[in-house]
């Protein structure tokens, strides 16, 4: 699999990502879901990629840069033929190697709170994420958790 910067600009990127926002939506009251749209992923504080096998789309990832020490994991996203293949591990060590390559010293996310968001909550505590408060403009919400790791 290859990981590549992504211009949001093809189909499958597009359709996966209104997949993801769909499934937020789905799993979480509207005012509690906190997903970037595309307008939002093409700021210049946030750093997209797509990652592919072969032709095929396997998932996507981005990173928001909030200042000179935290970054914010968003959009992570497995195509559905890919789950359970590793696709969001390497995603996310590339997002994580990106993150301290950059100079952040701590990487947070928010992300949901229900039976839905268990894999990723996994995936996020086994690479070291931690529990923790709110961060930015975040505040609590029993539908969101909040993760952090310190680089």
């Amino acid at each position: 699999m290859r990981i590549l910067a992504d211009d949001l600009e093809g189909a499958e990127i597009r359709a996966l990502l209104h997949q993801h926002m769909a499934h937020m939506l789905a799993n979480s009251p509207k005012d509690s879901c906190h997903f970037l749209d595309l307008s939002g992923l093409r700021q210049p504080n946030v750093h997209f990629w797509s990652i592919w096998d072969r032709a095929a789309l396997a998932g996507m990832g981005a990173l928001k840069i909030h200042d000179a020490h935290l970054g914010e994991i968003k959009s992570m996203r497995t195509a559905d033929g890919f789950l359970r293949r590793g696709v969001a591990a390497q995603m996310l060590a590339h997002i994580i190697g990106f993150a301290r390559g950059a100079g952040l010293s701590r990487l947070a996310l928010e992300t949901g709170s229900g039976a839905a968001f268990d894999a990723a909550h996994a995936l996020y505590l086994r690479f070291g994420f931690a529990y923790g408060p709110p961060f930015a403009d975040y505040v609590d919400d029993p539908f969101s958790r909040f993760m952090t790791l310190e680089l």
